[in-house]
């Protein structure tokens, strides 16, 4: 077994739990509203959070069971929520009618790190983290 595979669960719940927190800096201290988008990127990330959590705890060996689904569907809407923010995609494209617009930029460091730039790359580090843990526990059955 990897380093990585042993402490690939830990990384996956600090990187969820540093995202969560990060959302909520900067729609409840900063004071950026969420857009519709960003709401469906929570709504994945959140209870990965708490999942992982009582997974660690438990010791749960099918943890990326649970994880991997919110996982795969956050990283869809993050990965649709930067290419409309890129301009890859059109503004037509946008499923933000109301309230905050899904393609105007609060954050862009270095010309591409955009909120939801940040929550894809969220997204992607669990995503491989679990499934380098599947792998591994995959390895030890066999």
């Amino acid at each position: 077994m990897s380093k990585f595979a042993i402490y690939s669960r830990y990384v996956a719940f600090a990187q969820a739990l540093v995202a969560t927190l990060g959302s909520l800096v900067l729609s409840e201290i900063i004071k950026l509203p969420p857009c519709v988008l960003c709401w469906y990127q929570r709504t994945a990330m959140y209870p990965i959070v708490i999942i992982l959590a009582i997974g660690i705890l438990r010791g749960d060996r099918k943890l990326h069971q649970y994880v991997l689904p919110l996982a795969i569907i956050g990283w869809l809407i993050a990965g649709y929520h930067t290419l409309l923010q890129w301009k890859i995609l059109p503004d037509e494209l946008a499923p933000c009618l109301e309230g905050i617009s899904c393609t105007s930029l609060h954050v862009n460091l270095l010309g591409f790190i955009t909120i939801p730039f940040m929550s894809l790359v969220a997204f992607t580090v669990i995503i491989v983290s679990m499934i380098i843990e599947w792998r591994s526990e995959r390895g030890q059955r066999s």
